[in-house]
């Protein structure tokens, strides 16, 4: 399997990945005896040379992390008007790699959200081909039928793109309001959101409480974060082949 230079480099302890990657433009890095290039991708049989040392990767442990993310927090990296980010709420990661976000939630979304400091895991979890189901609880206000419930289920172009669940229950109503859990594939953006407003719902509360195998724990609090268990890893790592 072939990574980035620079992540292999961060890896094998030389520097941070914005530090290997100064590195690889000032042309200081070789792999199997040539300068090399930014974008260049390794594996473990080339060569790779820094000051005229051999450079080996040091194994990092894979680790994933699951937040109960608030509402009002940006699921970015990247700051806007002083809002506070997932990741100031995450444990800082071992040899400075920055833990990677597996997916995303909108800043009025809160619940599960699973980060890790492998690249390659978070693009097999996110991939539309891996088909690992979210599950969502839901408050929306409007009128709701087995029409609308069809409809969803079977699809609805939105934006040009095809949306849908793959499971509605409803839940408790009080009200104009009422509760559901659904479930879904993909990972659109707002997708739960567009999907209840294009039969006429409006979400009021929206929270992710499944990742595939991995559930929300009662007892982990908005703000929280903790490490998953080995088990747990393997778990999504299967999860995606069954069927």
């Amino acid at each position: 399997m072939s990574i980035r230079l620079q992540k292999f480099l961060a890896a094998a302890g030389v520097g941070s990945r914005r530090g290997c990657e100064q590195l690889i433009q000032k042309g200081l890095i070789k792999v199997n005896g040539k300068v090399a290039l930014v974008g260049t991708s390794v594996t473990s049989e080339d060569k790779v040379e820094y000051q005229n040392k051999i450079i080996k990767s040091k194994e990092v442990a894979l680790k994933v992390v699951m937040l109960n993310k608030p509402p009002g927090v940006l699921s970015s990296n990247a700051r806007e008007k002083n809002l506070p980010i997932v990741f100031d709420y995450l444990p800082k990661s071992s040899n400075q790699r920055e833990w990677i976000s597996i997916g995303r939630l909108d800043i009025n979304t809160a619940g599960l959200m699973l980060f890790t400091n492998d690249g390659v895991f978070a693009n097999y979890l996110m991939h539309p081909s891996s088909s690992i189901d979210r599950e969502y609880l839901v408050r929306a206000m409007g009128s709701y039928d087995k029409e609308k419930e069809a409809k969803m289920k079977e699809g609805i172009e939105i934006e040009g793109s095809l949306h849908k669940f793959s499971d509605i229950v409803e839940g408790e109503k009080t009200g104009a309001n009422q509760w559901f859990s659904v479930c879904l594939t993909s990972g659109k953006n707002k997708e739960v959101r567009k999907l209840f407003e294009a039969v006429g719902l409006t979400v009021s509360r929206l929270k992710r409480v499944r990742y595939g195998p991995i559930f929300l724990p009662s007892t982990l609090a908005e703000g929280k974060s903790r490490e998953l268990s080995v088990s747990e890893i393997n778990s999504l790592k299967n999860y995606g082949q069954k069927g």
